[in-house]
C-alpha cells in the first residue's frame, strides 16, 4: 500500500486563556522540506517540532502555521508608574516656569518618553506546551490518514496503467511473426529488382537473414519488461510502513529502458504504435509517482 505526499491537518483548542489554531499542509517534494510560522513564545521548541514532523511524515514539503489569540485581560506591555510620574513632574515644573498650561497633552508627551512603557516577555509553560504538542501530533495523524486515502486512489490509477502495459506487451507477438515474413519478402524483392537472384548463395543469404533477424529479436526485452511490471505491482502492494515512491520510480525507469529498446528494434509500424501506447501509460505512471511517498 502506498501513501500520497499530499495532506492537511488542523487543530483548534484553548489553553491558559489563549485560543490556538494550528494547521499543517503537506505537498510533494523530493526530500523533506519543513517551513514553520510560529509565535515567538514557542520558537524555542522549533527543533522539537521539526523532529516530530520529519519522523512522522518522512518526505514532502511541509508547512506548519500556529495562530495565537490571547483572551487574557492582562497585557504584556506595562506602564512604569514611577518613571512616568517623574517625567510628568519635570514637565509640569518646566510648564510652570514658562507659564504654560499643564493638561492631558503633557501626560501624552510623558508617555512617549523612554522606558515609560516596558514589555514583559512571557515564559513558556511546559504544561501548555505539552497540550500544544499533543494537538500537533493529532494534526499529523490527520495528514497520515489523508495520505492513505489519496494513496488508494493513486494505487488504483497506477495499477491500471501497469496492467495496460502488460496487455499491450502481449499484442506484440503476432506482429513479430508478420514482421519476419515482411523482412524476408522485402529482401527478396530488393534482390530481384537488382537482378542478383541467380548469383546469391542461398545458404549465405539464410545466414545473413538469421543474423539480421537476431539483431531484431526482442524476446529478452519483452521478458524483462514483463518481470519489471510484475515487480512493480508487487512493490506497489507491499504492506510497508516505509516510503516506496523512490523505489517505484527506479523500477519505472527500467521499464522505460526496455520499452525504448523494443521500439528501436521494431522495424514495423504496428509494433511502433504499441510502443507509443506503452510510453503513454508509462508517462502517466511517472507523473503519479511524483506524489507517492
Amino acid at each position: 500500500m502506498i501513501k500520497s505526499m499530499t495532506g492537511f491537518g488542523r487543530a483548534e483548542f484553548e489553553v491558559n486563556n489563549k485560543k490556538i489554531t494550528l494547521e499543517i499542509k503537506s505537498l510533494n517534494s523530493k526530500q523533506i522540506d519543513i517551513n514553520t510560522r510560529i509565535p515567538s513564545l514557542y520558537r524555542e521548541k522549533e527543533i522539537e517540532i521539526r523532529k516530530e514532523l520529519s519522523e512522522k511524515l518522512v518526505r514532502g514539503k511541509i508547512d506548519l502555521t500556529i495562530y495565537l489569540e490571547n483572551h487574557g485581560e492582562e497585557s504584556n506591555s506595562k506602564i512604569n508608574e514611577p518613571i512616568l510620574k517623574s517625567y510628568f513632574g519635570h514637565l509640569k515644573k518646566i510648564n510652570d516656569d514658562l507659564k504654560l498650561l499643564t493638561d492631558n497633552s503633557t501626560l501624552h508627551a510623558a508617555l512617549r518618553l523612554p522606558d515609560v512603557v516596558k514589555t514583559e516577555y512571557e515564559t513558556l509553560d511546559e504544561e501548555e506546551w505539552q497540550v500544544i504538542l499533543e494537538n500537533i501530533r493529532e494534526a499529523i495523524q490527520q495528514i497520515i490518514e489523508f495520505r492513505l486515502q489519496e494513496g488508494k486512489a493513486l494505487e488504483n490509477d497506477i495499477s491500471e496503467n501497469v496492467n495496460s502495459i502488460s496487455e499491450l506487451l502481449q499484442k506484440i507477438g503476432p506482429f513479430e511473426t508478420q514482421r519476419i515474413e515482411t523482412v524476408k519478402s522485402r529482401l527478396n524483392d530488393s534482390l530481384g529488382k537488382s537482378n542478383m537472384t541467380e548469383n546469391v548463395d542461398k545458404n549465405r543469404f539464410e545466414q545473413e537473414l538469421i543474423y539480421y533477424l537476431d539483431k531484431m529479436d526482442m524476446n529478452e526485452e519483452k521478458v524483462r519488461l514483463e518481470n519489471h511490471c510484475s515487480y512493480f505491482l508487487e512493490t506497489l502492494n507491499q504492506d510497508s510502513q516505509s516510503a516506496n515512491g523512490k523505489k517505484l520510480a527506479f523500477i519505472s525507469q527500467e521499464m522505460g529502458r526496455e520499452i525504448n529498446t523494443i521500439g528501436s528494434k521494431a522495424y514495423e509500424s504496428n509494433i511502433q504504435r504499441v510502443v507509443v501506447e506503452m510510453k503513454d501509460h508509462l508517462e502517466r505512471i511517472k507523473e503519479q509517482l511524483l506524489n507517492v511517498l
